[in-house]
């Protein structure tokens, strides 16, 4: 008897996997809202130079820019009495004296003056956030693999709830950008967990259908955060808004059912048995629970208990087909977030209304993640992610040949893009996990989020290199999604294949 054959016996999509779905999606809607919490948190609102306190401010008071309007970091120098020396008219100097900003909105630029010479240090503090979760990504993998998927679960709603509430508490950038950066490693455990948790628990035939499911939790977490950030203009109340939620979810998480193959994995045969015999109630099959035994487990699972000690992280480059899947599947995990986040938090750039565009870059992901969907049940996970690479690679590439005044058109170029590597992290998702088997399946998908992460970190770095051409980002982060969609044709495909279990499971393949 295989373990499919088991999870059938107890009620393979009864109330129980219904309610775990529901308990790993609600939390989601948190993660969507820290993940571009900064684009609201991180707005930059016009801006100019405030006068000396013994200055009036006039015409005179703020040179003019080549584009006609007021300097944003320079100023006429001023004598101490507040007046211009009449042998230096015209000499400016930086703005000594702070900024004042037109907007009622608080940020975290406004408060810590993030502009002119200190404008990069709000694209580090979100690089930081990025760093965080890549790092998360091993050191989260690693714990759930030695202490089970639902303790670091927990463990990761409750880092989560305390770094996302310092955060708003913080004192100084620095301060805020250390708990940012746990913020980060916490939503790398959750992320993880969720995946693998979903996976394990969902029968093969509607394992797409509960990953998409989750993802739009995700889609509607972006609509809620656009709310929030509309009623809530202070940045400090808005993190803390985004943030105590997960205190709650971190007692839900309690509900949620360990990991079988993990409980196999690590001995803990009887505390399998106890969750399975606990399932088949919980879904009305109680006496097929009861007739479970310890050596039925122990015999459906047998190649995995054996694996053991058999496998780790350096099998992923040692044996040839798993280095042929880590490699293909890198370069798609990092171009995807690489591209994701060039366009996710760049929502200022389009000359659009932000809360209006997010809701935008939001809606889009309704039909894409539901095309998707379709696309990986029918069509297969290889076409289906090779493709929307290619399409959001094309689309970014196209922004470089239109102007800035066309703000329609880029803007429907970027909600298209967008839509796209939306479903390209929701066929990740599910196709890593589906290509890893059971004994290097948490570590995969840990090396994967890695990558995921490293091209969500470099996103705002690269951004920079915009100061020296305009249109120099849009080539990296277009050609990056391009050589990612081409890299995903060379993987297996997964559709209708029940999970691998060992390695020599996917080199039968």
């Amino acid at each position: 008897m295989t373990f499919s054959e088991i999870l059938d016996r107890v009620g393979s999509m009864g109330p129980s996997q219904y309610l775990l779905v529901t308990l790993l999606a609600l939390p989601i809607l948190g993660i969507a809202n820290h993940n571009l919490l900064q684009i609201f948190t991180a707005t930059t609102p016009a801006h100019y130079c405030r006068p000396p306190p013994n200055a009036s401010v006039g015409p005179w008071v703020l040179p003019l820019g080549p584009n006609g309007k007021p300097e944003k970091c320079l100023r006429f120098v001023h004598l101490p009495n507040g007046s211009l020396p009449n042998d230096t008219v015209g000499a400016t100097e930086p703005c000594l004296n702070g900024w004042i900003y037109n907007s009622t909105r608080e940020t975290i630029v406004t408060e810590w003056d993030l502009v002119c010479s200190s404008n990069k240090l709000k694209e580090m503090a979100q690089s930081m956030f990025m760093a965080g979760i890549l790092v998360g990504g091993p050191v989260f993998g690693e714990l759930s693999d030695r202490f089970g998927r639902k303790p670091i679960l927990t463990l990761s709603y409750l880092l989560l709830a305390v770094s996302g509430s310092g955060a708003a508490f913080s004192p100084s950038l620095p301060v805020y950008i250390i708990f940012r950066f746990l913020c980060g490693c916490s939503i790398s455990g959750i992320s993880l967990s969720t995946v693998i948790l979903n996976v394990e628990w969902v029968p093969t035939s509607v394992r797409a259908i509960s990953s998409t499911l989750i993802g739009y939790f995700y889609t509607v977490g972006q609509f809620i955060l656009s709310g929030l950030a509309y009623v809530i203009p202070q940045w400090r109340w808005l993190q803390l808004t985004v943030s105590v939620p997960f205190f709650i979810f971190s007692l839900l998480s309690w509900w949620v059912p360990e990991s079988i193959r993990w409980l196999v994995l690590s001995g803990k045969f009887s505390k399998a048995l106890k969750t399975l015999q606990r399932v088949a109630t919980f879904n009305g099959k109680k006496e097929e629970g009861r007739k479970l035994t310890i050596e039925e487990l122990k015999f459906s699972l047998q190649d995995v208990a054996s694996a053991k000690v058999k496998y780790g992280l350096s099998d992923l480059l040692r044996v040839s087909i798993l280095r042929h899947v880590t490699l293909c599947l890198s370069l798609a995990w990092f171009s995807t977030g690489f591209a994701y986040y060039s366009l996710a938090m760049g929502v200022e750039e389009f000359g659009v209304n932000i809360y209006i565009l997010q809701l935008i870059f939001g809606a889009v992901d309704i039909p894409a993640k539901f095309i998707t969907i379709l696309s990986i049940s029918y069509l297969g996970r290889r076409i289906t992610q090779g493709f929307l690479l290619l399409l959001a690679g094309g689309a970014i590439l196209a922004l470089i040949f239109v102007s800035p005044e066309m703000t329609l058109v880029r803007t429907a170029l970027a909600v298209f893009g967008k839509g796209c590597l939306s479903g390209s992290f929701s066929c990740l998702f599910l196709y890593t996990s589906e290509l890893y088997p059971t004994v290097l399946r948490q570590t995969g998908m840990g090396i994967s989020n890695v990558w995921a992460r490293v091209g969500s970190m470099i996103a705002p770095l690269v951004k920079i290199t915009g100061e020296v051409q305009p249109y120099i980002p849009n080539v990296i982060f277009g050609t990056m999604a391009l050589l990612g969609g081409s890299a995903a044709f060379f993987l297996l495909e997964t559709l209708n294949r029940p999970l691998p279990e060992t390695i020599e499971d996917i080199q039968n393949w």
